[in-house]
């Protein structure tokens, strides 16, 4: 199962790469494409195949992600409206957990807006969105690393059995490194030590996205969000920790609150 994990991340994130290195409309219509197949994913979480509301979900989210360049309150609205619009329809059609469907919005549109956002600033896009790729990837290696290796005490063991706080500490640990290797290779963010610090609580953070999805798997009895991709399972297997903190990154530099020069 490792070498299969592997494969697939070796397949995959050249591409990821290329997109948020070049940005523009590659890296949107990427993003675009990620969001339709996490709203379908979502609704098949949730329970239900019916399709129309992840139709819904995917198209607004879609929208949303190519206007959140320029426009990022607009997204944001758009995909308010579209939860509204979901919650409505499932109830009209007596169709079930309207509300949990209807968050898939909110939960799949608001990172992926974010995400687009981040990317699209001009002065420091291209490195905070490199930087928090790198962190986010660190965060689920030393986890699993520190995790496999020390052991220890169960991070939430009600929720996810295999996670402990060793690994916490270790992804904490390999995210810090980045953002000080950020910081070193001049990408304009910030001081070593306040870079690192930064990495560090958003890999806090990262993990937190991480366990949520896996309590509302456990919630529904599933165990992987999808099969998309070979060794994963779902896009939202392998992108929780990211969805959590993309919307943290784009409100640190929306408040101008990157460390930059300390």
């Amino acid at each position: 199962m490792l070498h299969i994990r592997l494969l697939s991340a070796l397949v995959l994130i050249p591409p990821v790469l290329a997109a948020a290195w070049f940005g523009g409309l590659f890296f949107t219509l990427l993003v675009a494409a990620v969001t339709v197949l996490m709203a379908w994913e979502w609704e098949r979480l949730c329970g239900d195949t019916a399709g129309l509301s992840a139709g819904i979900v995917g198209a607004v989210g879609a929208v949303s992600a190519v206007v959140a360049a320029s426009q990022p309150l607009w997204a944001l609205a758009a995909l308010a409206l579209a939860a509204a619009l979901v919650a409505v329809e499932r109830r009209r059609r007596d169709l079930p957990r309207p509300l949990w469907v209807a968050a898939g919005a909110l939960y799949v549109g608001v990172p992926v807006a974010a995400l687009v956002w981040l990317r699209a600033d001009a002065a420091l896009g291209r490195e905070a969105l490199l930087w928090l790729l790198a962190l986010v990837w660190a965060t689920d290696t030393g986890a699993y690393v520190a995790g496999r290796t020390i052991g220890g005490p169960r991070l939430a063991p009600r929720i996810s059995p295999k996670k402990t706080w060793a690994g916490l500490l270790g992804g904490m640990a390999a995210a810090a490194a980045v953002g000080a290797a950020f910081a070193a290779a001049g990408s304009g963010l910030g001081g070593a030590a306040a870079l690192a610090g930064l990495s560090a609580a958003l890999a806090v953070v990262a993990q937190a996205g991480d366990l949520a999805e896996s309590a509302v798997k456990r919630h529904f009895g599933i165990k992987d969000s999808g099969a998309i991709i070979p060794g994963h399972g779902g896009l939202f297997d392998r992108l929780d920790g990211l969805l959590a903190a993309a919307p943290v990154v784009a409100v640190v530099m929306a408040l101008g609150a990157f460390p930059v020069g300390r």
